[in-house]
């Protein structure tokens, strides 16, 4: 299973909104191992690193028993915590499905895990990277809120055409955020939480640009799919955040940055906050970091 693709052009037979039943019994030891193997590596390395709201979560909502976490179960911690479940399809959903489960309440997580030799980097989620590293947000009333709130803007921005700068702003909080917290920096994106390399880069590598936080910045910025990031973002507060997303009108917004140049990645604009200039020395600082 886990050679195929998990990209696909049509949902799954009889499923309207692309869901699957998670049919827990159908992983098989090895693959149970793999997350075990994955988690304890996370696990290990995230105190002092994530986000209170993450560490607490990850607690909450029992992660730590060994396997891959049973779906039912999850959704019944979840449920009575913020409303969220979570249910299962077989890879990438197409937009309008991802946005109306996430304005729901419904976090979409793959329905398959990588191979023992994929442990550093996989180009489509897993179960790993989509609950590993994004359910425990969820359990936080405030980010689950945003999620919500995303969600409906993201059905919005699809009848405005203007997807490409909404989903700058999922790229550069959900899943590759950080937070100022009294003790210092956090992670809180799921893709470097669920990284062992890029949550030792993100925070420690000389690299990479941290900046604050800005809406109409971060939806002006390019990224990067394909390895660690150049520049991440520093939201305030939780609550802030949240703020911005739901006091914003989005439609002028989007008219007004279609009208300007996109931000090249490890650019730096007059008004940004900057909290630490990178030195963007990026293939020596990647390697270190992958090497640990």
């Amino acid at each position: 299973m886990s050679n195929e693709t998990h990209v696909l052009d049509s949902p799954p037979p009889g499923s309207s909104d692309w869901t699957v039943p998670q049919d827990w019994a159908h992983f098989t030891a090895e693959e149970h191992a793999t997350w075990d193997t994955l988690f304890a590596r996370q696990a290990k390395l995230l105190p002092g690193r994530a986000s209170e709201a993450y560490l607490r979560g990850l607690d909450v909502l029992k992660l730590s028993k060994p396997g891959i976490p049973d779906f039912e179960e999850l959704s019944e911690r979840l449920m009575k915590l913020t409303g969220w479940q979570v249910v299962a399809v077989p890879g990438l959903v197409p937009d309008d499905v991802f946005f109306d489960h996430m304005a729901n309440r419904r976090f979409v997580a793959g329905n398959f895990i990588r191979r023992p030799d994929q442990l550093d980097y996989l180009q489509e989620p897993d179960v790993f990277h989509d609950v590993f590293g994004h359910v425990p947000m969820l359990a936080d009333p405030v980010f689950a809120d945003y999620l919500v709130a995303y969600g409906q803007g993201g059905q919005r921005a699809l009848s405005l055409d203007a997807l490409k700068y909404l989903g700058r702003l999922y790229w550069y909080t959900v899943e590759f955020g950080l937070i100022a917290e009294p003790e210092g920096l956090r992670i809180y994106g799921a893709g470097i939480v669920s990284s062992a390399a890029e949550s030792r880069f993100a925070l420690d590598d000389p690299s990479p640009n941290r900046i604050g936080f800005d809406l109409r910045r971060v939806m002006r910025t390019e990224y990067r799919i394909d390895d660690f990031q150049q520049n991440y973002f520093v939201i305030p507060s939780f609550d802030e955040l949240l703020r911005v997303t739901v006091e914003t009108d989005f439609a002028p917004l989007y008219d007004e940055i279609s009208a300007l140049p996109d931000i090249a990645i490890a650019a730096f604009e007059p008004d940004d906050v900057v909290i630490s200039r990178g030195t963007q020395d990026y293939a020596k600082s990647r390697r270190a970091a992958i090497l640990g």
